[in-house]
């Protein structure tokens, strides 16, 4: 009988260069074979469509001059006149139009879990507050004639028949309104679905072609949208805030968004790293990013945060960590937030457009004890888990850590060059010191 030295470490590479991986955090089992890492990853375009000028912003339900396709929105982030970026909130229908919104906060119309469900299983009830503004809302006839269609839409997709909802009093369909408001699953939507001058529908406006400016703004425009909904859902234990870039990453819209999602406990892998951390409560830093700096595994880092090639992803996946003692995110700094944000944003930038991605945030529930670092893993959808990775749960990832690592740092180099990226060190540059979480130390 033939053997090889694999033997759950998690990161090894064989004698023929096979790359065996097991996750720290979760006990996934990556293999990676020889040969596969530099074929091309992006997701050729259809047929090229020229692009109208003048229906650029009316691409998707998304789009700047389709406001009125989705439900009434939370908050926007736009221009003010004279001291940068500022914060709308409830934006009455009537002057939906009246501001260009850089960012918008808004319902996501079929959420995974809708405001019946919290209501039935938990006694949920909306605040006065919410009652109130979808009062007034509605109280003025663009604001009632909004509600009523995204309403109608709802319905008809949850198989009511037309003549059913016509025959609904509107007094009686309006009733149903505050639901639109109370909900607790959202969507953070950038102004851009394409980049500015596009000349073709291909030209898609994704995070890495932001600006980092942009980019943070997003960031923090999410952060706080993250706060507010575990303030407004109180029986949440959890909100979940991902990214879906392209179809095949599962994106319903090619328009950029981050989602974020209210549940009621906290899932397997929290559940599963919380009860690691009550034994090991430094395990993010020994077992991850200690491991990731004598592997030479560090991509990017700043004052704040760093970026790792992460180990045991069913996909090539990059790992941003806050390095503060902070732990909700929420909690962090202004420039602590920035720095998170400036290296993911790298990242996207390298990753390009045309990779279909996964952004997935992890943060320490607010009622777990445990401490827990703020991170985000980008993960590139570029295979398909198929009937070896069911059948074995031996996951075959196409990019070895290793090779991801250089992959990304040389296109950052390049990025840097272009002034397109903040600025952060690189691979050989980073200080690759251990210990560098800080999550367990009590915050200044």
């Amino acid at each position: 009988m033939s053997t090889h030295p694999w033997s759950g470490e998690p990161l090894v590479r064989l004698a023929d260069g096979t790359v065996k991986q097991v996750s720290p955090l979760t006990g996934t089992v990556v293999w990676t074979v020889p040969g596969r890492a530099n074929r091309p990853l992006g997701v050729p375009a259809d047929v090229l469509r020229a692009v109208d000028p003048a229906q650029a912003d009316r691409l998707c339900a998304f789009c700047a001059g389709r406001y009125r396709e989705t439900p009434p929105e939370k908050a926007r982030l736009v221009d003010g006149p004279d001291s940068g970026p500022v914060v709308l909130r409830e934006v009455p229908a009537e002057a939906l139009d009246a501001t260009v919104a850089r960012l918008r906060r808004i319902p996501n119309l079929f959420e995974i879990l809708s405001v019946d469900y919290w209501r039935t299983n938990h006694g949920f009830r909306p605040s006065v507050d919410v009652v109130a503004r979808a009062a007034r809302y509605t109280a003025t006839p663009a604001g009632r004639a909004h509600v009523l269609a995204i309403l109608e839409r709802r319905a008809l997709a949850g198989g009511v028949a037309p003549t059913d909802w016509a025959a609904i009093p509107e007094a009686e369909r309006l009733t149903r309104a505050v639901d639109l408001f109370a909900g607790s699953h959202d969507v953070v939507v950038p102004r851009r679905h394409l980049v500015d001058g596009a000349r073709y529908d291909d030209e898609l406006a994704g995070s890495g072609t932001m600006t980092p400016d942009e980019h943070h703004a997003y960031t923090a425009f999410t952060v706080d949208a993250l706060r507010d909904l575990y303030a407004s859902q109180p029986h949440a234990r959890y909100v979940a805030v991902f990214q879906n870039w392209l179809r095949p990453a599962g994106a319903s819209f090619d328009h950029l968004h981050k989602q974020l999602v209210a549940i009621d406990e906290h899932g397997p892998q929290i559940d599963r790293e919380l009860a690691r951390l009550r034994v090991e409560p430094d395990v993010f830093t020994t077992a991850v990013l200690d491991h990731a700096a004598a592997h030479r595994l560090v991509v990017a880092e700043n004052a704040h945060a760093v970026a790792v090639a992460g180990v045991g992803h069913r996909y090539p996946s990059l790992e941003v960590y806050s390095t503060s003692a902070h732990q909700l995110p929420w909690e962090h700094t202004a420039a602590e937030v920035r720095a998170v944000s400036d290296l993911l944003h790298a990242l996207h930038a390298a990753t390009g457009v045309r990779v279909p991605s996964n952004e997935e945030w992890h943060h320490r529930p607010p009622d777990a004890a445990e401490a827990m670092p703020w991170r985000v893993v980008l993960k590139w959808r570029v295979s398909t888990l198929a009937g070896f990775e069911g059948g074995t749960k031996i996951n075959v990832n196409t990019i070895d850590p290793a090779a991801l690592r250089e992959r990304v740092v040389g296109a950052l180099h390049d990025l840097r060059r272009q002034g397109a990226i903040a600025g952060m060190l690189l691979g050989d540059e980073c200080s690759h010191r251990l210990g560098v979480l800080r999550y367990t130390d009590p915050p200044a």
